[in-house]
């Protein structure tokens, strides 16, 4: 894709309309440091005549969520009804994360977040990267070493307590050793956000794919690609997975049998 001024802003709508709540700032509780982006991601495992079945994650790199208090910046589009709070505290966060192999990414599982709404009065409104966005093998395979751009959604450290939401513009690129790279800045907060590319389909479409996370790094920030952690992901036993019933799993049925914590337009 060279023609970025043509398609970069009905990207940008696709990203902020689609997946626009998916994600979530955190950082160090009560200190100005480790600041990151995590979202939400619906895994598919399997459908059957009841619907799809699902287990959702919060997912994010993994360096940031080595401390042991920590805080979400609650939007006020992710809750209903609106909290007061603007932060949700979390003890022990460390534990409450699973480092998915040797990628760089941790995924904590969403029980206990919809569980703690529930608890309160109040239910998550969010959005979902979702199977059909994630990247597959083949949508992994068909970037090259010729740069292409790309686009991170994250939540911004201004200093001011914020967090305020950006889609950040860069490129991507193959490595030498096979991996994917970030050409461009990383604003402080955006790592562990979602990048995405519009892979053209011709005719000036394009299909929207999330390619994977942003990881920390001194110089080139490397993504860790979704169909690793897709891969990775389908070897954790379902009681590591999540569902707001405790489940593990959910059933994703008709619309007379939606689960609550799926999003309500």
């Amino acid at each position: 894709m060279s023609d970025l001024p043509d398609h970069s802003s009905a990207i940008i709508d696709a990203i902020v309309d689609h997946v626009g709540r998916s994600t979530l700032p955190f950082q160090r509780a009560l200190r100005d440091e480790q600041h990151a982006t995590a979202f939400w991601f619906n895994e598919l495992v399997e459908t059957t005549s009841e619907g799809e079945v699902i287990r959702q994650f919060l997912v994010t790199a993994s360096e940031p969520t080595r401390v042991e208090l920590a805080e979400f910046t609650l939007r006020p589009a992710l809750c209903a009804p609106v909290m007061s709070a603007e932060k949700l505290m979390m003890l022990d966060f460390a534990d409450e994360w699973t480092h998915v192999g040797d990628l760089g990414v941790a995924v904590m599982p969403s029980t206990g977040l919809h569980a703690h709404g529930a608890r309160k009065g109040w239910h998550w409104t969010t959005d979902e990267i979702t199977d059909g966005i994630a990247a597959t093998e083949q949508d992994i395979a068909g970037l090259g070493e010729s740069p292409v751009p790309a686009y991170l959604l994250g939540h911004v450290d201004d200093g001011d307590g914020s967090r305020e939401q950006a889609v950040v513009i860069g490129r991507l690129t193959r490595s030498d050793d096979g991996g994917i790279r970030w050409i461009g800045d990383v604003p402080q907060g955006c790592v562990g956000a979602p990048v995405f590319i519009g892979a053209p389909l011709g005719e000036d479409r394009f299909k929207l794919v999330c390619v994977g996370v942003a990881l920390p790094a001194d110089d080139h920030h490397s993504i860790a690609p979704f169909d690793r952690i897709r891969a990775a992901l389908k070897a954790f036993a379902p009681h590591n997975a999540s569902g707001p019933d405790g489940a593990g799993t959910g059933a994703r049925e008709g619309e007379q049998k939606r689960r609550w914590w799926q999003r309500r337009s």
